[in-house]
């Protein structure tokens, strides 16, 4: 199992700050993995806002794709990375056309080979209505088929709503 932690809440449920004081307490090298696209300008300035908050303290790597290339390429002992976030990943993933089970099965066959402190952040897409269209319904199945994946190898689970932190496993 590995020692990474899991963050899933739902869309300003203040999942990301929460990541981030687990990794500003750890003490190590801090690394950010942003898997967001910037779209249109409004994401571009949620991501220019997200940057901004965190400072200059972190090294920001944007990889919308190779999650676990990058994992790999930034991992190391003393440091901690925290990756923001696999829905934005699975989007990605979908738009790519890209083999969504295999990236999922090479990301959780990655986790217990971490050397780092892994912090993952997620968006909890499985509590609302019913999708009405295929692809909506696709994607919220993929995600909960990645949570379900991350969450048994990860050693620390926490559901996040309106600031508050429920832990659910470790």
């Amino acid at each position: 199992m590995s020692s990474s932690t899991l963050i899933l809440g739902g869309a300003r449920s203040g999942k990301s700050r929460f990541a981030e004081n687990i990794v500003i307490a750890s003490g190590f090298d801090r690394h950010y993995i942003a898997t967001g696209r910037a779209w249109d300008e409004e994401m571009r300035d949620r991501i220019d806002q997200h940057k901004a908050d965190r400072g200059d303290l972190w090294t920001t790597h944007e990889e919308p794709l190779d999650l676990v290339g990058c994992l790999a390429a930034n991992d190391g002992e003393g440091r901690a990375i925290l990756v923001d976030c696999l829905t934005l990943w699975v989007t990605n993933l979908m738009m790519e056309e890209r083999d969504v089970a295999a990236e999922f099965a090479a990301l959780a066959a990655y986790l217990p080979l971490a050397k780092a402190r892994l912090v993952i952040v997620s968006n909890e897409v499985g509590l609302g209505i019913v999708p009405e269209n295929r692809m909506a319904r696709d994607f919220r199945d993929h995600a909960g088929r990645l949570h379900q994946m991350i969450a048994a190898d990860v050693a620390d689970v926490y559901f996040i709503a309106a600031g508050l932190p429920l832990k659910m496993k470790g």
